[in-house]
Parts: structure tokens; C-alpha cells; sequence
């Protein structure tokens, strides 16, 4: 079945309410590596419920209509599908805990050829339940790999962020654990690339893969330890397009350079030399 644009512009995404608790927030964090500096209270207020503190990324898997890409009805080749870009604002501060409604809509696709596969961008609207007050907006691009060539339009795409020529100003390391994509599934993501070796091998990867999202939010992690001092409130949007898979247990490095109303950044695994995120910004105040 090939890809429907018009029924997948009108696909039927119903409202989502979510209830999470302070323990989801913890199980989150950890899912990101936060906490394994034991003693540093910047971490330890993102994993243990004294002071806790919600990272600002977690609006990502909050409100989430799940994998719904692999409904058949779609027309989309599931197995072939890999994270392209990621966009978050951040309007108030997440909660440690609360109820949310989450929003979806197809905002646009693109048909880069039979070749080159597809891109389906999307946008969730999360909101606080009992106020109605909006918190974050999360808008990504779905990058299907064997769904090109429907006839639809190849273009625009969003303009990705200029990363500079110079040396970074920053740098910051941070370790995955390898069990950390079975731990970051836990908040919601249950796509079965990140946990069953048979899927990821018919998918063309060696075995399973870490969540686009879970390199995402240690990103955020890295820019909150480096340019915020652990504050959440600082960090108001993150921007970023994927450009290789990492592997749980490999160790990313951070690069950050300081520009006008944040840092520009990418992320490299250490071990293999490979960029594997790019053309990032994260908003600060």
C-alpha cells in the first residue's frame, strides 16, 4: 500500500489525556542518564522527589498518540522508518507531575522519490488539563525510508540551523548505558526497533538501536549542565536533526557554541567518530 497524503493530513488523531506522576518523571530522567553522578545535586533534582524537577524534554513523550505509523492503514513501511528532525518551544515549565491533553496533526509531507523515501512532518500541542494553559509544542519529521515515489510535492523542508566552522566553545561527555533504550521505552515509546534484535536487523542495523529522542533529551541534558546550571525554567526550545543511530552503551560528546539567545550544537559518538546529531540550537534565557 503506498502512502495517501490527503488521508494522512486528515488522519484521525484523537485528543490525548495523560496523568503522570512524579515517579514517571524520575523513570524519564533516568532513561537519560541523569543520576549517575551520584553526588551531584544538579542531576540528583531530576531523579529523586525532594526538590524534583521535570526535564524540559519531557514534554516529548507526554500527550503521545504512540506509534501510529504502524497501522496498516497508514500505507507506511513501519520497519523502515528512522526520526529526521525534532523541534520543541517550551512555554511554562514542564510540571513534576500533572494531567496533560496532547494534540497531533500531519502538518506536511514530502515526497523526495521512490529512491529517497518519505518525510512526514508532524506537531503536537500539549497542554496543561486542569487550566487549559498551553505548556509545550513538539513538532518532528518522520523519515520513511521505503515510501518515496507516492507523486506528492518534494519540497520545502524546513531550513536546518547552521552549525559554525570554528572550534566549539563547549564540550560535554556523557556516558548511555546499555540497557538504556529498554529503560527510555518505559516512558512510552515502545516501537520494537529499540528492543528486539529481529526487528532491528530486518530494519538493516546490527541490533537494536537507542531512541532518536532519548540522544535528544541527553542533548538537552548536556546543554542544561553546561550553559544552565541545571535550571529547567532556562531552557525554552531545542532543535535538532539526527544523522546516524547511536547504540546503547556508546558515549556521546556534545559540542556547543555560544550564539545570540542560546547554543548552536551537535553530538558525536566518541567510539566510532560519527556525528550523529547536527544542526542543533537550544533557546536559552
Amino acid at each position: 500500500m503506498a502512502i495517501d497524503a490527503e488521508k494522512l493530513l486528515n488522519w484521525p488523531s484523537k485528543d490525548v489525556e495523560q496523568i503522570y506522576t512524579k515517579r514517571d518523571t524520575m523513570l524519564y530522567a533516568l532513561g537519560l542518564g541523569f543520576g549517575s553522578e551520584p553526588t551531584n545535586e544538579g542531576e540528583l533534582n531530576y531523579v529523586y522527589e525532594e526538590k524534583l524537577l521535570a526535564v524540559p524534554t519531557m514534554a516529548v513523550v507526554l500527550g503521545s498518540p504512540g506509534f501510529w505509523l504502524r497501522d496498516p492503514e497508514t500505507g507506511v513501511d513501519w520497519k523502515r522508518v528512522l526520526h529526521g528532525e525534532q523541534w520543541l518551544e517550551i512555554m511554562q515549565p514542564i510540571p513534576a507531575e500533572g494531567a496533560v491533553i496532547g494534540r497531533t496533526k500531519v502538518t506536511d509531507i514530502l515526497d523526495k522519490g521512490p529512491d529517497k523515501g518519505a518525510i512526514i512532518y508532524s506537531s503536537r500541542e500539549i497542554v496543561d488539563k486542569a487550566s487549559g494553559e498551553p505548556l509545550a509544542r513538539v513538532s518532528m519529521s518522520t523519515f520513511c525510508r521505503g515510501d518515496g515515489g507516492f507523486g506528492g510535492k518534494p519540497g520545502p523542508a524546513p531550513s536546518p540551523h547552521p552549525i559554525p566552522e570554528t572550534a566549539p566553545d563547549l564540550t560535554c561527555d556523557l556516558s548511555t548505558q546499555p540497557q538504556a533504550a529498554l529503560i527510555y521505552r518505559l516512558s512510552g515509546d515502545y516501537n520494537p526497533l529499540h528492543a528486539d534484535p529481529k526487528v532491528a536487523q530486518a530494519a538493516g542495523f546490527p541490533r537494536p538501536i537507542l531512541h532518536g529522542l532519548a540522544t535528544y533529551g541527553c542533548a538537552a541534558r548536556a546543554v542544561l549542565k553546561a550553559c544552565c546550571d541545571y535550571d529547567p525554567s532556562r531552557l525554552r526550545s531545542l532543535s535538532v536533526r539526527f544523522s546516524a543511530p547511536v547504540f546503547p552503551g556508546e558515549s556521546l560528546r556534545i559540542e556547543m557554541w555560544r550564539e545570540t539567545g542560546g547554543v548552536a550544537f551537535r553530538a558525536r559518538v566518541n567510539e566510532r567518530d560519527s556525528i550523529v546529531m547536527t544542526n542543533g540550537f537550544a533557546g536559552l534565557e
